[in-house]
């Protein structure tokens, strides 16, 4: 009885405390933060790890959505998206991303595309919309944004993963992805159309899980390296939100138990928070990942002091 008692709380929207420890999510594995603000409060949006003990590929049926207002207590509005809720979608939820624009959120998320007359399959990114951060959401468009035909650079069918948005302060939107490759796109202002070319280039070791921001003017690209395995992060600077790129090195080292790690950058009530996730829970691993969060330092002319990842985590916000 205790046990359904407990399921039933925790589908419907718990609210708990990580007591500002990390892992910070511990009921279900979770992975690829991505944090926005909106209305003083943290969104999180993650990945969903279902794999088992023995598996030895990801399982991700679905997107979650946590909240919190002091870095401490976490409420989780649960598996608020799913690949199914896109008609053309076939396979897992991989890495995600949701911004908000002129009052509407939209979701970029990256799973595979059925075979069908528009696409023979491989990775896609699709985007759902909701007038709220929580939903409900649905899809924005009614077939996917990017295709694996759109990119034939690489061989494999796995290069359109992992999408991160930038709105610059002119207001002009942009799009980036990508597994062995680095892809980017501008998008209209409705944000669900291409308003350009793709353009494809190779930062320094860069493998995936790019995470792209402006700060006191200078834009930072952010992602898992390829230059070592397991991943590290390494990043990019640059004066302008299509570069040149200049490469500033390695801020994270190895997350531990876990072959993969994947950034999530924010400012929020006056701290900046660096997300990623590791392995590190009970029965974790590669494929049952933790998303934790340690503060995030930057030097007097912008660049990234390293991370240090620890299991206390961060402080509650008062």
């Amino acid at each position: 009885m205790k046990v359904t008692i407990l399921s039933a709380a925790l589908a419907l929207g718990a609210i708990f405390s990580a007591k500002a420890q990390n892992p910070i999510i511990k009921h279900i594995f979770t992975a690829d933060p991505a944090p926005i603000v909106y209305n003083d409060t943290l969104f999180l949006y993650t990945s969903h790890d279902t794999a088992s003990v023995k598996d030895t590929n990801y399982k991700m049926p679905d997107w979650h959505v946590f909240s919190t207002t002091d870095m401490a207590t976490w409420k989780d509005h649960g598996a608020l998206l799913s690949p199914k809720t896109f008609s053309w979608a076939t396979g897992d939820a991989y890495a995600a991303e949701c911004i908000e624009r002129d009052g509407k959120f939209y979701w970029f998320v990256s799973t595979f595309h059925k075979k069908d007359g528009r696409s023979q399959g491989g990775a896609a990114i699709g985007v759902a919309v909701s007038d709220r951060p929580t939903g409900p959401f649905k899809d924005a468009i009614g077939q996917a944004l990017i295709i694996n035909e759109m990119t034939k650079d690489l061989p494999h069918a796995w290069d359109d993963i992992d999408p991160t948005v930038l709105i610059d302060d002119d207001g002009q939107a942009y799009m980036y992805w990508g597994n062995g490759s680095l892809k980017w796109v501008k998008l209209k202002k409705n944000m669900i159309e291409m308003d350009g070319p793709i353009t494809t280039l190779m930062p320094k070791n860069f493998i995936e899980g790019p995470w792209v921001y402006k700060r006191k003017g200078m834009y930072y690209l952010v992602y898992a390296s390829a230059g070592t395995k397991p991943e590290m992060i390494e990043y990019c600077t640059a004066t302008s939100p299509t570069g040149p790129w200049t490469y500033r090195g390695i801020i994270q080292e190895n997350v531990p138990n876990s072959f993969t790690t994947h950034p999530g950058i924010i400012d929020y009530k006056g701290k900046s928070y660096f997300f990623y996730h590791n392995g590190v829970l009970p029965t974790g691993g590669s494929y049952r990942r933790s998303i934790c969060v340690d503060y995030m330092y930057y030097n007097e002319d912008g660049t990234i002091q390293k991370i240090v990842q620890t299991t206390k985590g961060v402080d509650p916000i008062k």
